[in-house]
């Protein structure tokens, strides 16, 4: 099936742009925020946010890279059956913090509630919020994302494909039927 171009470079970067602004807006100072990307195009999407902030307020903040492989709560799916597993890295200590959660897209809700799972792991923050770059709808869970870069309504027989510069040599986003 053909994939078709619903988000080019530059729309894709003024999204992001967006999040970042609406990130500011909403927290009071950014001293305590932590991104934490979920791999591997949410780890992409959150230090772009990062650089983004850094160019805006003159702030560096820190971004940690999660892997939701063994939080996942369908691992016992066959096709998961021995699951490739990276490590997460963050760089800070959670405890207290404001916490970002970033991914690529929101779908079912289930990536988002084993990455709440696994951000437990590493301290108790004291608020946790969402960023996606797209949500296309479809929720089995009730989650909801803070900072939207795009909504992009989709049938359950389409996929939304996020390319990325650092991993697919182009920013993009495609709907695939």
């Amino acid at each position: 099936m053909a994939a078709k171009e619903v988000v080019d470079a530059v729309t894709m970067k003024r999204a992001l742009t967006r999040i970042a602004y609406e990130i500011i807006e909403r927290n009071r100072g950014l001293e305590d925020l932590v991104l934490v990307g979920i791999k591997t195009r949410g780890i992409f999407i959150a230090q772009r946010i990062a650089e983004r902030l850094k160019q805006l307020e003159d702030i560096d903040v820190p971004v940690g890279e999660l892997d939701i492989t063994l939080y996942r709560d369908d691992v016992k799916d066959k096709s998961l059956e021995d699951p490739e597993v990276h490590s997460s890295n963050i760089p800070v200590n959670l405890e207290g913090k404001e916490v970002i959660v970033v991914d690529d897209v929101l779908y079912t809700g289930r990536t988002i509630r084993a990455a709440l799972d696994a951000i437990m792991d590493f301290g108790r923050p004291n608020k946790i919020q969402l960023a996606v770059l797209v949500d296309r709808g479809h929720r089995e869970l009730p989650i909801r994302a803070d900072y939207v870069g795009k909504n992009i309504p989709t049938a359950l027989s389409e996929a939304i494909i996020v390319e990325m510069e650092e991993s697919d040599g182009k920013d993009r986003i495609l709907i695939k039927n």
